[in-house]
């Protein structure tokens, strides 16, 4: 039996779109679908945009795939480009998504137009393999592509992004970070340059080629990070000791 979390988490600034979400468990066609979800950044189809209409205040976005939509039921979550949404209006080689204004203007969906390439996947399914790190679906911030260059005499490429200010801290040389919904490892760090190398594969699978500097990128910090990081201010006073930290599961 596959299971599949299949509740819509939207990103940090569209929690309002929870609202809609059940707590308990659904089954559906013998699959039990729990009410959470997580992604990997490994990106399974590339998609376009085929349409973006407006509806008050509010955006709908059509996207084409030739894979994920099959997958899909209304109702269920995708990570668009790093953003986990919730599909609707699903076709053989169609979904679409509402998007919050809020999730238009703080997320690189700000430059979306028909045609543009997005990156799919599907939440990882309970007994799944866990390819690359954890990755919510939830935006922290949008980073600036500075250059995406091809090694010399290599087919390896450069990807360099400016950080944005409040979250410089959370990112390490070696760490994971997800760009666009990809799960990568910084290469280099220098203040708030980050830049990873990126492999043919990934440049053939993912939207990465489309972009052009100057471009914003959607970014989600190591979710770890953030909870040593409160784990550390709420031990202001105390003594935070590797014993507790490792007992708290880091």
């Amino acid at each position: 039996m596959t299971v599949r979390p299949r509740m819509a988490r939207t990103p940090e600034v569209c929690h309002s779109e929870q609202l809609h979400r059940e707590e308990s468990a659904i089954r559906r066609d013998s699959v039990v679908i729990y009410p959470k979800n997580m992604f990997t950044g490994i990106i399974e189809e590339v998609g376009r945009v085929t349409r973006i209409t407006s509806n008050g205040e509010n955006r709908r976005v059509q996207i084409e795939a030739a894979q994920v939509p099959q997958q899909l039921t209304t109702g269920a979550s995708v990570s668009v480009s790093g953003v986990c949404l919730t599909a609707l209006d699903i076709s053989k080689d169609t979904f679409h998504a509402d998007l919050a204004p809020e999730t238009w203007t703080r997320t690189s969906f700000s430059r979306l137009k028909a045609g543009a390439l997005v990156n799919l996947e599907l939440p990882m399914p309970a007994n799944g393999r866990f390819d690359g790190h954890i990755v919510q679906g939830h935006v922290d911030g949008v980073g600036q592509l500075k250059a995406f260059d091809r090694v010399a005499d290599s087919e390896n490429w450069w990807l360099t992004l400016e950080l944005p200010s409040e979250l410089e801290k959370y990112v390490v040389h070696k760490g994971s970070i997800s760009i666009e919904g990809i799960s990568l490892t910084v290469a280099k760090l220098e203040s708030r340059n980050c830049s990873v190398a990126i492999i043919p594969h990934t440049v053939e699978m993912t939207n990465l080629k489309s972009l052009k500097p100057g471009d914003p990128l959607n970014l989600e910090m190591d979710v770890i990070a953030k909870y040593v990081e409160k784990m550390t201010r709420s031990a202001v006073g105390s003594t935070l000791t590797i014993e507790r930290l490792v007992s708290e599961g880091f």
